[in-house]
């Protein structure tokens, strides 16, 4: 059994295999071809709680309700408030707990069902790039907060504390719950940013253009894979924008409609001589860029192509999905660190994680209680704290270009419906 459900701008395939929960991931496009935003037709629907037999309002006395002594009545739905990076983006709204249903699959082993108690945003208002067609069904969040999703499955005993993501060169991917880093991978640990540890920061010591490092000053990135590019801070881009106009062989151009300022005009010859890029991190553990370009080939003989990095206010950097391509990246959520290894996405056999099978009674797993809400080396965050900037940072991102894949940003699991009832 398959089934598949649709958040943000993913189509979200769901099995649970008997050593792991894994979601394939086939993104509806959307993407900047040089101003021009294209997004394949999909038959969105909307959530409606009154539709689904397992629904039911999160009252604003549960122990999960965190604006709780906004609500006139202990009874009252909880209410949510997300503000976000991009300029006066935020969603708000009532929280839903449901069921997300897990159908194992293998071909070595009986199939069951697994049925894990999720909450739900239930958008009622946006603002902002949502409605300008960002996650035009929803976003998934995979966040350190109490009510993300892996940190509902680990806390009801499904999963270990980790999961992996791993997008593909054709945007499309998969997600592990419970995946763990192995032997064979590289990491480096998340570091805490301003004194917290509630996000995946990362420490970042040089950034290599062709075999030229720059030595930067020291500097912290969120890896989010929410965000659809990369971006540096102003200072750190500078240098290495220069450094990589200076060795790339090709015809510098201006694109009216590209956020970026350096693209090229350049033959196909020219385009194999295109210096490589990498991070180094603070354990100094190398991580080669697949492809840090946008290409737009005109035909056989020249392309357009421009370095999709981006510069932003502030003291930290963002890892976008652009940089994650060909990689499956482990978010150990236990250990704070992040694993990666080179990988098509489509060699995950998911041997490291685990899945625990359901209780011999079938039941579903329910919303951990107040007793298992603590997961070790982790920070509760409430949603209203998404938003990391100010509302005129210079991270906003254009209208043609998708704000977000959906899968980091966002503390909960978002999904935009009918009025509550």
């Amino acid at each position: 059994m398959l089934e598949a459900i649709c958040f943000g701008s993913l189509v979200i395939a769901l099995i649970a295999l008997p050593s792991l929960l894994l979601i394939t991931i086939t993104l509806c496009w959307c993407s900047l071809v040089f101003g021009a935003s294209i997004m394949q037709d999909k038959d969105l629907s909307e959530y409606n709680p009154s539709l689904s037999n397992t629904s039911k309002n999160l009252p604003c006395s549960h122990h999960l309700c965190k604006l709780g002594t906004n609500c006139k009545g202990p009874k009252e739905p909880c209410p949510y408030i997300v503000d976000y990076n991009s300029e006066n983006t935020s969603t708000s709204g009532f929280l839903v707990e449901d069921k997300l249903h897990l159908a194992s699959a293998s071909n070595h082993a009986t199939k069951n069902h697994v049925q894990a108690s999720v909450i739900l945003g239930c958008g009622r208002i946006q603002s902002g790039s949502y409605l300008d067609g960002a996650a035009p069904d929803g976003v998934m969040g995979l966040g350190l907060g109490d009510i993300s999703v892996p940190s509902l499955l680990a806390k009801a005993g499904l999963i270990q504390n980790s999961f992996s993501i791993c997008f593909d060169e054709n945007d499309s991917g998969r997600i592990l719950f419970g995946d763990e880093v192995f032997a064979t991978q590289q990491s480096t640990p998340f570091l805490p940013f301003a004194g917290k540890s509630d996000d995946y920061f990362v420490g970042l010591e040089h950034y290599c253009v062709g075999s030229f490092c720059l030595k930067l000053t020291q500097f912290q990135a969120l890896v989010d894979s929410g965000t659809s590019f990369t971006y540096l801070p102003t200072e750190v881009y500078e240098k290495i924008v220069f450094e990589f106009d200076k060795q790339v062989n090709a015809t510098r151009i201006h694109l009216q409609d590209s956020p970026f300022e350096y693209c090229y005009n350049a033959s196909s010859q020219e385009l194999h001589s295109i210096p490589s890029m990498r991070l180094m991190f603070a354990t100094n553990r190398s991580y080669p860029i697949h492809n840090p370009l946008l290409t737009d080939s005109e035909n056989q003989a020249f392309s357009k192509f421009c370095l999709t990095l981006l510069p932003m206010d502030g003291e930290y950097g963002i890892i976008g999905q652009n940089f994650m391509k060909g990689y499956r990246l482990v978010f150990d959520r236990e250990n704070l660190k992040l694993g990666w290894s080179k990988s098509n996405c489509q060699d995950i056999n998911g041997n490291q994680a685990h899945l625990k099978p359901p209780s011999n009674d079938g039941s579903p797993n329910p919303l951990p209680t107040t007793e298992q809400q603590s997961i070790p080396n982790t920070r509760a965050v409430p949603p209203a704290v998404a938003k990391r900037a100010s509302s005129n940072s210079s991270v906003a991102v254009p209208q043609q270009i998708p704000s977000w894949l959906g899968l980091m940003i966002s503390l909960v699991l978002l999904v935009f419906c009918l009025p509550v009832t």
